[in-house]
C-alpha cells in the first residue's frame, strides 16, 4: 500500500588535468544480462585476460557502443580496457557488504602505518579514486567537463573534503601559525574558485546567453564552519521552538521565514535557549556571509548552487539557510512584493535582472524522508507567496541505514538523533520511498507543466524566454523513475516523442526546468540512455563530478561507499561488475 500522501495545492495551477577514460563508458551495458553460468566461471579468466593486455602496454581496443533499450543511443568513445579492469575490481568489492561497512576502519588503520600508507594511497588512487572523483584540483577536471559535453552531459561539482574539526579549532599544528586560514574558510574559497572555472567553461558554450549553461557547483553545509555540532544546536533549537504549520509535517519539519532570526537579535537574551552558544551563534553567523559569497559570485556567472542534504539532524538548520538563500537569489520580477529575508543577508540587495540564471539556488528534497510530500507542498506555497523561483534537486536519499539505527537509539547518549516524533524520520522500506519518490516527480512535473503553458498548448511553439518560477533536478539511479518523468513529459505535452526513433524532443523552455543526475562513476549506462534518448538544446542529464586531492577525498570515499549501498544494494555493484566482465571478455576473447 502505497503510504506517502501528495497534500493537495490549491494554488499549483497558479504558479507563475588527466586522461580520464571516455565518460560513461568505463564499461558497456546491454539490457540482457550476461549468462551467470558463463560469467561466474569465466571471472577469473576475464580478469587475467584484461591484465595482460595492460601488461603488455595498456592499449585501448575499442568497440561499438549500444543499448537494446534505445534506438538511437549516444555515440561516445568506447572505454579503453584498463577503465574495464578498474570497474571491474571496484565493483566486485563494492558487493561484498561488510568489506564495504569496515571500509573507513581497514583505511583509516592502513593509514597509519609507514610505508603501507604509501600503497595504501597508490592502490585507492588506481582504484576508487580514479571510478569515483572528477581530479585533484577543479582546473584538473576540465578535460573530464570537455569530455562529458562532447557526449550532451553536464556536471555538477563538488569539492568533496570534510571538515577536520582539529585542524578547523586551530588545535593542531597544521594550524598553529597565524598566516594559514581556517580549514573551513579555505573550503569556502575553493567553492568560489569552483564557480569560476565552471562559468570559465560554460562560457565558452554559452555565447552570452544565461540559458542551457550545465556546469553546476554543489555545496555541502557542514564543510563550511569550524564544527558542524553548531547546525545540530540550531537544529535543534528549530525543532524545540518553531511554529507549528497548519497541516502537520513528520520530522525535520519546514522551514519558517523566522527561523534565522535568532542569528540576527542584538544581543543574547535570557530568552534565547542554551543548546546555541555565543561561539554557534558567531559561527553561523560566519556561514550565513559565506553563503552569500558563494551565491552572490554564482549570480555574477551564472553557476546554479545546489544545497546537498545530509542527515536528518543537520537538515532543520540546512533547510533555513536553503530555503532562505532561494528567497534573496531565486526573487522573481515583481511590482509589490518584498523579500521577508532579504534583511538577514544585507539591507539593500541587488534587483534581480532579467539576465539572471533561475533559479539560482537549489535544495534537495530526500523522498526517504516521511516528511517530504508535505515539506515539497509548503514549499510551492512558501515560494508563490514570497515570489521567489523554487529549485529542488530530488533524491531518494543516502544516510538511510544511519537514520534508522540513530532513531533506534534516540534514548542513549550515543545518539545524533534529535527527533521528538515516535517513528523515525525515514520511510521503512524502499518500495515506500521509491513510491514516495515516483509520487513526488510526478507533482513537479504538473507544476512545470503549470509554468510553461505556453509549451502545454503547442509543443511546437517558439522560445519565450519566460523567467521559470521553478527548476527540478531529478537525482535518482533507478531507471523505472527515469521512465516514468520522460513518460510524464510527453503525457503533459512539455516533450514530443519522434515516431521514428522514439527520442524525445524537449523545448528549450522545458530544458531550462528539468534535468536529470546521477553520480560521476555509477549507473553509466542509465546516463547514456537518458543522454541518447533526448535532444534538447542543453545536456538534459548531468554527473555529480565530485573532486579534490586524494588525501582531501579519502574521508569522502569512504563514506560514499557506505552512503551508496542504496544504490548498489539490490545487486546493483553485482550488475555493473558484470558488465564490465562481460565487456572485457569480449573485447579480449571476441
Amino acid at each position: 500500500m502505497l503510504r506517502c500522501h501528495i497534500p493537495l495545492i490549491p494554488s499549483l495551477r497558479s504558479l507563475p588535468g588527466r586522461t580520464h577514460a571516455p565518460i560513461g563508458r568505463r564499461y558497456l551495458s546491454s539490457p540482457t544480462p550476461p549468462r551467470k553460468a558463463k560469467v561466474l566461471s569465466r571471472r577469473t579468466l576475464v580478469t587475467s585476460g584484461a591484465l595482460t593486455a595492460l601488461a603488455i602496454g595498456g592499449a585501448t581496443i575499442y568497440a561499438d557502443a549500444s543499448d537494446a533499450t534505445d534506438s538511437k543511443p549516444a555515440e561516445p568513445n568506447p572505454a579503453p580496457l584498463s577503465a574495464l579492469v578498474r570497474s571491474y575490481v571496484v565493483y566486485s568489492m563494492c558487493s561484498i557488504p561488510a568489506l564495504v561497512d569496515w571500509a573507513p576502519s581497514i583505511l583509516s588503520t592502513l593509514m597509519a602505518v609507514p610505508g603501507v600508507s604509501v600503497l595504501t594511497e597508490a592502490f585507492i588512487r588506481a582504484t576508487f579514486f580514479e571510478q569515483f572523483v572528477g581530479a585533484d584540483t577543479a582546473q584538473g577536471t576540465v578535460p573530464l567537463l570537455e569530455q562529458l559535453r562532447a557526449e550532451n552531459k553536464g556536471a555538477l561539482f563538488a569539492y568533496s573534503v570534510e571538515v577536520n574539526e582539529k585542524e578547523a579549532a586551530g588545535s593542531s599544528s597544521a594550524t598553529s601559525t597565524s598566516t594559514l586560514q581556517p580549514a573551513h574558510k579555505r573550503f569556502v574559497q575553493e567553492m568560489i574558485h569552483s564557480i569560476d572555472v565552471a562559468a570559465d567553461f560554460e562560457d565558452r558554450y554559452a555565447h552570452g546567453r544565461v540559458e542551457g549553461r550545465r556546469t553546476w557547483v554543489a555545496v555541502k553545509l557542514t564543510a563550511l564552519l569550524p564544527h558542524a555540532q553548531s547546525l545540530i544546536n540550531l537544529s535543534l533549537h528549530l525543532t524545540r521552538t518553531r511554529p507549528a504549520p497548519a497541516s502537520p509535517v513528520a520530522f525535520p519539519g519546514t522551514p519558517q521565514s523566522s527561523d534565522l532570526a535568532i542569528l540576527h537579535q542584538p544581543s543574547p537574551t535570557r530568552d534565547t535557549p542554551s543548546i546555541l552558544t555565543s561561539d554557534d551563534i558567531a559561527a553561523l553567523k560566519d556561514l550565513n556571509d559565506d553563503l552569500v559569497k558563494i551565491c552572490t559570485r554564482a549570480q555574477e556567472r551564472g553557476v546554479k548552487i545546489i544545497i546537498d542534504a545530509e542527515h536528518s539532524w543537520y537538515q532543520p538548520a540546512i533547510d533555513a539557510f536553503g530555503h532562505a538563500l532561494m528567497e534573496r537569489f531565486n526573487k522573481l520580477p515583481s511590482k509589490h512584493t518584498t523579500p521577508r529575508l532579504l534583511a538577514w543577508f544585507s539591507p539593500s540587495p541587488p534587483a534581480p535582472g532579467s539576465g539572471n540564471v533561475q533559479p539560482l539556488v537549489y535544495v534537495t528534497y530526500q523522498a526517504y524522508l516521511r516528511r517530504t510530500p508535505a515539506h515539497l507542498a509548503l514549499s510551492f506555497a512558501a515560494a508563490k507567496a514570497g515570489n521567489y523561483a523554487l529549485g529542488v534537486k530530488l533524491v531518494r536519499g543516502a544516510y538511510h541505514p544511519h537514520e534508522t539505527s540513530a532513531h533506534a537509539l534516540a534514548a542513549t547518549s550515543s545518539s545524533l538523533s534529535i527527533s521528538p516524533d515516535p517513528h523515525p524520520p525515514v520511510w521503512p522500506t524502499k518500495p515506500e520511498t521509491d513510491a514516495c519518490y515516483n509520487a513526488c516527480a510526478a507533482l513537479l512535473l504538473s507544476a512545470i507543466e503549470s509554468d510553461v503553458p505556453a509549451i502545454k498548448s503547442n509543443p511546437s511553439t517558439t522560445t519565450t524566454h519566460d523567467t521559470p518560477s521553478l527548476g527540478v533536478l531529478f537525482g535518482t539511479h533507478n531507471r523505472d523513475s527515469c521512465d516514468l518523468i520522460l513518460d510524464g513529459l510527453v503525457q503533459r505535452r512539455l516533450a514530443v516523442r519522434s515516431s521514428t526513433d522514439g527520442t524525445l524532443r524537449i523545448p528549450e523552455e522545458v530544458a531550462e526546468r528539468v534535468a536529470f543526475g546521477q553520480l560521476y562513476g555509477m549507473s553509466d549506462s542509465l546516463t547514456n540512455y537518458i543522454a541518447g534518448k533526448t535532444r534538447s538544446s542543453s545536456p538534459c542529464v548531468i554527473k555529480y563530478v565530485p573532486y579534490g586531492a586524494l588525501v582531501e577525498v579519502m574521508p569522502y570515499l569512504s563514506r560514499r561507499a557506505i552512503e551508496n549501498k542504496s544504490v548498489l544494494g539490490n545487486g546493483g555493484a553485482a550488475r555493473e561488475r558484470k558488465e564490465a566482465g562481460a565487456e572485457m571478455w569480449r573485447r579480449v576473447f571476441g
